[in-house]
């Protein structure tokens, strides 16, 4: 099982005591694995750029999973989308009870306008799938709990706050969701009551949505892909595809890409585009600025990582394959990139070049980055970088 240490920020993010810079966005601050795989009682404090470092088994991947899954849970999926194998979540020592019953618990706390609000989740995931408790808190007032009262049925009692002559309002949820999901289609919001609870569920909602896992595969960056949509897969394996739609969307953010290539990839570099084939394909190329023009799957693997996450880094949900908010201003919301193995494969320049790329990207407001590395010493000095170290 893992411990984490008390976090060590290299340099505290954000300003000091004066405030965020970017109050009205809702971020979440901590992931809480109270039990989940092979944590006990984590309480992991994230920046806007956060690395989770620690040797191989410490958890760091698990943790990343943990967050990608409250995030689905808030964009509306179900507990089995969201935990596609619920099993490998339960801590390994967990002992079922005389119903055979075991699970997990997660959670989370979201900063934004509404304050701190935490989410609490316990999830059965034996003998089957579901959620067996819920708890919304803001100010040490309860805004929503919910628990599985009677086994036999698919739903679970819920207890909201509305304050008024009635001060709690009760009722089923469906055991497969996240309750605090649902409370903006079942809270009328005609009191202050019930309106402090839709500001505080909102807040989390919107905290937790619009995240982008990655982990960029080189081996499929490599070939020429079909034109599509130009949306960024998890393993950017339709980098070229993504690299044809942007370099004509948006000059600014690809001259950008292009310095940053030019910085992390050896030789020159005067453009990276992509260029279609006759068979409706397209495959990513670096202009070398004297007639010569490299096919990216030559490239080494560090080098395809780095332009991947650069190019993830620098553009936004519009390109990735995310969940946004739709019906939140885009002014108003941050999108979280869950990097694994950060620094996998990569040379310390280019370790350097991404960092700092990352850091200030993260200090406008409108990207948070939580990655995963073996060892963050190389981190050291760069400005508003929060590390957090975890042990086996």
């Amino acid at each position: 099982m893992t411990q984490p240490f008390a976090p060590t920020p290299l340099v505290q993010p954000g300003p000091p005591a004066g405030g965020d810079p970017h109050p009205g966005r809702p971020r979440v601050t901590e992931l809480r694995l109270s039990a989940f795989a092979g944590h006990r009682r984590a309480a992991l404090p994230l920046g806007p750029l956060t690395l989770l470092a620690g040797p191989s088994g410490c958890g760091k991947s698990s943790a990343l999973r943990a967050y990608e899954a409250l995030a689905r849970l808030g964009g509306g999926a179900a507990l089995n989308e969201a935990f596609p194998d619920p099993v490998a979540c339960v801590p390994e020592r967990a002992r079922p009870d005389a119903q055979r019953r075991r699970g997990f618990r997660i959670g989370c706390t979201a900063d934004g306008p509404a304050g701190p609000v935490r989410l609490d989740v316990a999830v059965q995931a034996e003998p089957r799938l579901c959620v067996v408790g819920e708890r919304l808190t803001a100010g040490g007032l309860i805004l929503l709990e919910t628990a599985l009262r009677d086994p036999g049925k698919r739903a679970v009692q819920a207890a909201w706050h509305t304050a008024g002559p009635t001060p709690v309002t009760r009722g089923p949820l469906p055991d497969d969701r996240l309750g605090t999901a649902l409370l903006p289609l079942r809270v009328a919001g005609r009191t202050p009551g019930q309106r402090r609870v839709l500001a505080a569920a909102e807040q989390m909602v919107v905290a937790l949505r619009s995240v982008f896992a990655c982990d960029p595969d080189p081996g499929r960056m490599r070939g020429p892909v079909p034109a599509g949509v130009g949306r960024l897969l998890g393993g950017c394996g339709n980098l070229a595809d993504v690299l044809w739609r942007t370099r004509a969307e948006c000059g600014r953010r690809h001259t950008q890409l292009v310095a940053a290539v030019r910085a992390g990839c050896a030789g020159p570099v005067a453009d990276v585009l992509a260029e279609p084939s006759a068979d409706g394909t397209v495959r990513a190329v670096l202009d070398r600025g004297d007639g010569v023009r490299t096919d990216m799957g030559r490239l080494g693997d560090g080098e395809l990582r780095y332009v991947a996450l650069a190019l993830v880094l620098l553009t936004g949900p519009g390109v990735l394959e995310v969940d946004p908010a739709g019906e939140v201003p885009a002014a108003l919301q941050t999108l979280t990139v869950l990097a694994d193995g950060l620094d996998r494969g990569l040379d310390p320049g280019q370790r350097g070049e991404l960092l700092r790329l990352a850091a200030r990207m993260c200090e406008r407001g409108h990207i948070r980055l939580v990655g995963a590395v073996s060892d963050a010493s190389w981190a050291a000095g760069t400005d508003g970088v929060t590390v957090v170290h975890l042990k086996p």
